[in-house]
């Protein structure tokens, strides 16, 4: 008896179990993307599905699961005869884990025994294993891009695909692609999103009766994991054959131009891009027709599968949260259609016991949702000046700001931030090995190019051709050959070492004081670490951000893969107060001394976001830009990369922000700089002054 938590047990999540079951009746629906928050029972409810799916036939000794009524005919198993012996299997449920390489996905193919004895020496992947199965790759936001673009394509096309220096294989892989991943630790990109099928946003309930229903059934599967399957078995095997019985109907579930007209009116209005969204819609309405137990698509139908499939495929920014406007969806599908999209009111198979949106048995319980300016002096006469509010020449502070009685500046309310724009790129200097991404030099095993070719040090994995050709060539008379083959040995093979691009670890330290809370100059400020964050994410780069005012440095965001997290962050930031620019530092540096330890490849870039003046004091007995130099020193020391984005505006500058981008032996960014189009204006500006 199964021990494995019953599908049928779990308290609410109606959505979460529709679009399970819907992707069970027909995988083209292109599998389910699960976002939520921790703690949801998202692992669980995938694995639960599983034990509900009806068992398969298999050729017995295919590694790869061929179906013995039709074998793939590319099976490297294969071929395999229409008499091949078959056994029963359960449907299986392959997971992805998180630290997964390529060659453990698609298969690992041997190189050397290949070229040297001629053999295709394959050993499948996890795609083979999870062929007329499942595959579920927990938190798939953090797997690398290109792996998850291998995987997408190999569910969009039913086929895996190993390539090695002219040496390919190939198999079936068609299997119902689950992912989860908890919006917290980063976004997919929308390029991504737009391969799953179907999404859904799961949350725990706050209906406390709900809770303790929850609480209650995972205490009792625990204490007994037998017996509480047992007590749901009726209801796992009556909505297992409900789901053999649509996968059955679905061949003869016809699709009308009306409710046609109605998805393809509903993706116009949604602007999605491309057509993929209208494709999805159509196979989503068409097995919850099925799923209902009819053979006509209704107006439901396409609404259900509207709220499914378009809700990831709206974002147009790094920054826009998944969704799907209720009134755009309603006034879309009355404008394309009447009541009723194929001109009738009532289906022409018989009506399903529960309707198109699930079942309603799943057991009792089912239910609920889911300062002072600074003089340029280091001396004592620079932190001994009175404490009036800092403000720059030519600046009004913002009207909210007012003095309170200790001297320090009240925080003004957050100031909106200036629209994004495109950035200059800012590399960390040298060559690293860290995860791929898309800002530093680095070297890397997927992607990139080929800079010289290295003897192996362990399995050989992309083979030089030429230099190992290079490297055999002269032995070939003393090892006897004798035709057009090489004979070639274990030294003389040679891989690629390959450079591309990884991805780092963008950490702000945004000064948030006096100096800095006029309200149009905040808000050109907030536009800029905007903008350095959207690049990030573009990047794949991770992001942290520190804000210092008044007498402390905060953490206001540990290092994450969320930019949307700093980007709200960003959106509240309070200003007023002194500059303890020193603590910002400080922090900075404890922050990236700790993530070393944690992730040591992922190499820093510091992106410090300040006028340069420092007016409050990190502890020590020293002037405030002394201590601001002395932390700057400390970093430098430690070789992180740093880039000071000078805010300073007026017509008196000091010059302090280029200072201490010389102590923290890094680069001075003008604010008016940062932009990317700054960049090529000035460019073209020179060349027409030398013309």
């Amino acid at each position: 008896m199964s021990s494995r938590y019953p599908f049928t047990a779990i308290v609410g999540m109606e959505d979460l179990r529709l679009a399970l079951l819907l992707n069970a009746v027909s995988p083209a629906v292109g599998g389910v993307l699960v976002r939520g928050e921790k703690g949801t029972a998202k692992s669980t409810a995938v694995r639960a599905l599983a034990g509900l799916l009806p068992p398969l036939a298999a050729v017995q000794g295919c590694r790869f699961g061929c179906d013995p009524a039709a074998p793939d005919p590319q099976c490297p198993d294969g071929p395999h005869g229409p008499d091949a012996p078959a056994a029963e299997r359960p449907t299986r449920l392959v997971e992805l884990p998180v630290g997964v390489s390529e060659d453990r996905i698609v298969g690992s193919l041997d190189l050397e025994r290949a070229l040297a004895e001629g053999v295709k020496a394959y050993e499948p992947g996890l795609l083979a294993a999870a062929h007329r199965g499942v595959l579920y790759i927990d938190e798939v936001n953090l797997l690398g891009d290109h792996l998850v673009d291998l995987l997408l394509d190999a569910a969009a096309m039913g086929r895996s695909y190993v390539e090695r220096e002219g040496v390919s294989v190939r198999h079936a892989a068609r299997f119902l692609l689950v992912g989860t991943m908890n919006p917290e630790e980063g976004e997919l990109r929308p390029q991504l999103l737009d391969r799953f099928g179907l999404t859904v946003e799961i949350a725990a309930t706050r209906d406390p009766e709900l809770r303790a229903e929850v609480v209650r059934r995972r205490l009792a599967y625990d204490a007994d994991p037998e017996g509480f399957a047992a007590r749901w078995t009726e209801e796992e095997r009556d909505l297992a054959e409900r789901i053999v019985a649509a996968q059955e109907l679905l061949p003869r579930v016809r699709l009308g131009d009306g409710a046609l007209r109605q998805i393809t009116a509903t993706c116009a209005a949604f602007e999605v891009d491309g057509l993929r969204a209208d494709i999805v819609m159509a196979r989503t309405a068409v097995a919850l027709a099925a799923w209902a137990g009819r053979t006509t698509v209704l107006a439901e139908d396409v609404r259900t599968a509207a709220k499914l499939a378009l809700p990831h495929r709206r974002r147009r920014n790094p920054f826009d949260a998944p969704g799907l406007d209720e009134d755009t969806l309603e006034q879309a599908l009355q404008q394309s259609a009447g009541e009723d999209p194929d001109g009738s009111d009532q289906p022409d198979g018989p009506d399903g016991p529960d309707g198109p949106d699930g079942p309603e048995d799943d057991g009792p319980g089912g239910g609920g949702g889911g300062g002072g300016q600074d003089a340029p002096s280091d001396g004592p006469a620079a932190a001994d000046g009175p404490a009036a509010p800092e403000q720059p020449a030519g600046e009004r502070p913002a009207p909210e700001q007012q003095q309170s009685r200790s001297g320090e500046s009240a925080p003004a309310p957050a100031a909106a931030a200036a629209p994004p724009y495109r950035t200059r790129l800012y590399q960390v200097p040298g060559t690293g090995e860290g995860a791929p991404g898309r800002r530093s030099r680095a070297r890397t095993d997927t992607g990139g190019h080929t800079v010289r070719a290295a003897r192996p040090s362990g399995a050989l994995q992309r083979l030089h051709l030429a230099a190992t050709i290079t490297a055999a060539a002269p032995h070939q008379l003393a090892r006897g050959r004798d035709g057009r083959a090489l004979k070639l040995r274990r030294d003389d093979f040679r891989q690629q070492v390959r450079e591309g691009r990884e991805a780092n670890l963008v950490l702000f330290v945004v000064d948030a004081s006096g100096s800095m809370a006029a309200r149009q100059r905040m808000s050109a400020v907030k536009g800029a670490v905007l903008s350095l964050l959207m690049d990030a994410y573009q990047r794949r780069d991770k992001v942290g951000m520190i804000t210092f005012r008044g007498s402390e440095a905060v953490l206001a965001l540990p290092p994450t893969s969320s930019v949307e997290v700093g980007a709200a962050r960003l959106e509240q930031l309070p200003t007023g107060g002194r500059t303890p620019l020193a603590a910002g530092l400080l922090r900075a540096h404890e922050t990236l001394r700790l993530e070393r330890l944690r992730d040591p490849r992922r190499r820093a870039l510091l992106v410090v976001v300040t006028d340069g003046r420092a007016t409050g004091r990190a502890g020590g007995g020293a002037a405030p830009l002394v201590e601001a130099r002395r932390a700057a020193r400390l970093l430098a020391a430690q070789g992180t990369a740093a880039i000071v984005v000078d805010c300073e505006h007026g017509p008196v500058r000091l010059g302090l922000a280029a200072e201490l981008a010389g102590h923290l032996a890094g680069t001075a960014v003008r604010l008016d700089e940062l932009a990317a189009d700054s960049m090529t204006d000035l460019v073209r500006s020179i060349r027409k002054e030398a013309a």
